[in-house]
């Protein structure tokens, strides 16, 4: 696997380079394996991590980039404001935590980590305040649907350059995808694998077969090829370096079309309109 290929970007709408492959850290509650992760991934070329207050692990995150030796402005890094944060006051508060614990100076992307209702509009303009300061590069939002993003459109003036929401063959959002794009808010999968559900699916194996790839290769690939951002996370080096290794081939139109046809709206998290905040 080239190193160079982890270097591929996309060009977010304030101009901003964001990798296209990164790797989450959801649920990595133990510091030496989380520590482990976030090295590997670096060591073999990672430049982006994505991490949440929620996840509980963002000081290790913060330890695992100071070991690694790589100079801080090669990396990119995100975190999310959980929900009990939000409200203008609230989130500056939460985002000088999230630093401080990472021990940055600025975070690359930081997201409203669910649409919070009569929340979330003040939670934007807290960032807002935030990235005109500088201390943040890029924002965005997570798990908005399009009605959410409509609000911000009328009520604030940046408009967020990713939207981070559960994404996979059997929740394939075409209308958010297209709505991303016609708005160029760039769309990044979370659970881009369908937490490993998807893994033993008969049409995706077949797929695998003809390409000798593994499947899950054959659905991170799918996300490359309609221009979606993924995170997937590992804690095992192997599957750390084979979830990158998804640069020396190509799916075909039919093959695309395939794995499309799959798709059943289903989730395997909540739906941001019934989540219990």
């Amino acid at each position: 696997m080239s190193k160079m290929t982890l270097s591929k970007t996309v060009k977010l709408n304030n101009g901003v380079e964001m990798p296209q492959v990164g790797l989450g850290v959801y649920q990595v509650k133990e510091e030496d394996q989380l520590i482990g992760a976030v090295t590997a991934a670096i060591k073999n070329g990672y430049k982006s991590i994505d991490t949440a207050a929620i996840y509980g692990n963002e000081e290790w995150v913060g330890k695992a980039i100071k070991e690694s030796g790589v100079p801080r402005e090669e990396l990119f890094i995100t975190s999310k404001v959980w929900n009990t944060d939000q409200g203008y006051n609230e989130t500056i508060q939460a985002f000088e935590t999230s630093l401080e614990k990472m021990d940055l100076e600025y975070l690359d992307l930081y997201l409203i980590h669910w649409p919070v209702e009569d929340k979330f509009v003040d939670t934007w303009k807290a960032m807002e305040h935030l990235y005109h300061e500088g201390k943040i590069k890029a924002i965005g939002v997570s798990n908005f649907h399009i009605h959410h993003l409509e609000t911000l459109f009328k009520e604030t003036t940046v408009k967020p350059v990713v939207n981070q929401i559960e994404l996979h063959p059997k929740l394939n959002q075409k209308e958010l995808r297209e709505f991303g794009e016609k708005h160029d808010i760039k769309i990044e999968a979370w659970s881009p694998l369908m937490r490993g559900e998807l893994l033993d699916n008969e049409e995706l194996k077949e797929i695998a077969e003809k390409h000798n790839k593994s499947t899950a290769q054959i659905i991170l690939r799918w996300h490359l090829q309609n221009d979606v951002i993924i995170i997937p996370k590992s804690t095992k080096e192997h599957r750390i370096k084979e979830n990158a290794d998804l640069f020396n081939f190509e799916l075909t139109s039919e093959e695309m079309d395939r794995i499309n046809g799959l798709n059943e709206d289903k989730r395997v998290g909540p739906d941001p309109d019934h989540f219990d905040f």
